[in-house]
């Protein structure tokens, strides 16, 4: 290890890295000491993490430097998407945040939070740690000003950052959604942009960090819908009836499922296909006319059982109905009544939730409630098979409809194995 003594310009460091030039980052590491006056700033360790190469340093900082050069409003892409946060959103409500303000307030010294540093305004951007900085800011300002621990980073590159918001994550219950959420910034804001352009998004509104019917769409939700598309638009209109129509999910909480990646391989132009973008504006009015069904504008509140009418919501029902948008691409007819659904329902639900809800197969389980609670392969084929049917008149869903749906999934796949196991007889 070598010491350089830099005591006339305010710190020392040592550097650990043999083979680093620490001269390329003593600019800032000068510049952060100077502003946040951390315990260690005559003994700061520069180090470096093996396998992203991401440069920092561990010390101690007083909750007031913290605070006022500080910020937990993070992006994870500042040049190509500042305005989208990279951390979850704080919940304040919580017994564990609680708990963690009445021990800031009784002097706690937490550890643990980590940042980037980055000259500018609020040059401290807190990546992990976020309701700790919170619970230090409350404490604050009720006079407590202790040190607390903070691992910084400095000269983070994309990847990097990505890499350290992953691993600050990891301590905690982060969702897939979350993790779906930073993948698809990283890679770039099409998907976003996409969805916003459709209305699946509202216009400057991020994907959701969490799983919850009334929350905006996830990343996992638009993939699906996308993917789904492409998977029905590879089917002739003429076999539907002939081959397996299940729709698929794609994975979360990984980098690249291999269902979306295969996706954007093989369509490179997917994000100016007109046809795809009409269909995810199609759903979106589905999606918004559901919603609305609901809606009391005597008492400007929703009735009925959220569940109703966040019908549209439902991962199967999205899936089914992009899988049979995609096979129908090219059928103006039965397209133009399969995107006509969103106004079939009048005074009621479009998805009409009540009569999904009353939808089952003599071999469902007992604990089975319908069409629109479950996400699994029967679930995603049924739908599709549904919203099939429905196109071929365009008369809306009916208690008929559904339950010759669900027959005609149950025949189709007792079809298909069938023929399976006559293939292997030979």
């Amino acid at each position: 290890m070598d010491d350089t003594d830099l005591e006339a310009t305010g710190f020392r460091v040592a550097v650990f890295e043999a083979d680093l030039d620490w001269e390329d980052y003593s600019g800032d590491i000068e510049k952060f000491s100077n502003i946040f006056e951390p315990l260690e700033r005559y003994n700061l360790t520069i180090l470096r993490d093996r396998r992203t190469q991401a440069i920092f340093i561990e010390c101690h900082i007083p909750a007031d430097k913290l605070i006022e050069h500080g910020t937990a409003d993070v992006s994870l892409d500042a040049e190509n998407s500042s305005e989208y946060r990279a951390n979850r959103d704080l919940v304040t409500d919580h017994a564990s945040f609680e708990q963690m303000c009445s021990d800031a307030y009784e002097g706690r010294r937490f550890s643990n939070i980590v940042a980037e540093f980055s000259p500018g305004e609020n040059p401290l951007k807190i990546i992990g740690g976020q309701h700790r900085f919170k619970a230090i800011e409350e404490a604050l300002e009720e006079g407590v000003n202790t040190q607390h621990g903070v691992k910084v980073y400095f000269q983070l590159d994309n990847e990097q950052r990505l890499d350290v918001q992953i691993i600050s994550n990891t301590n905690i219950s982060v969702s897939k959604e979350l993790l779906d959420r930073m993948f698809e910034t990283i890679a770039g804001a099409e998907l976003r942009d996409w969805a916003q352009d459709c209305g699946l998004l509202e216009e400057g509104q991020d994907f959701a960090d969490k799983p919850g019917r009334s929350n905006p769409l996830t990343v996992k939700e638009c993939r699906t819908f996308i993917v789904n598309y492409f998977l029905g638009g590879m089917i002739k209109d003429t076999d539907f009836e002939k081959v397996d129509t299940t729709p698929q999910l794609v994975e979360s909480g990984k980098r690249e499922p291999k269902l979306w990646g295969d996706v954007k391989r093989q369509h490179p132009k997917l994000w100016s296909d007109e046809k795809l973008r009409a269909a995810g504006a199609a759903f979106a009015k589905l999606r918004t006319n559901q919603l609305n069904a609901f809606y009391d504008a005597k008492t400007k509140k929703y009735k009925g059982a959220p569940d109703a009418r966040h019908k549209a919501k439902n991962l199967a029902l999205l899936a089914g109905w992009a899988f049979v948008a995609g096979c129908l691409k090219d059928n103006n007819i039965r397209l133009a009544r399969h995107f006509a659904l969103a106004e079939s329902g009048k005074s009621k639900d479009p998805l009409r939730a009540e009569v999904l809800a009353s939808g089952r197969h003599a071999t469902d389980a007992a604990n089975y409630r319908g069409l629109g609670m479950r996400t699994d392969a029967k679930e995603r084929g049924r739908f599709a098979e549904l919203f099939w049917l429905q196109a071929e008149k365009g008369q809306g869903i009916s208690k008929p409809t559904v339950d010759l749906a669900i027959q005609t999934y149950e025949a189709k796949q007792a079809s298909l194995r069938a023929k399976a196991m006559r293939a292997k007889l030979g």
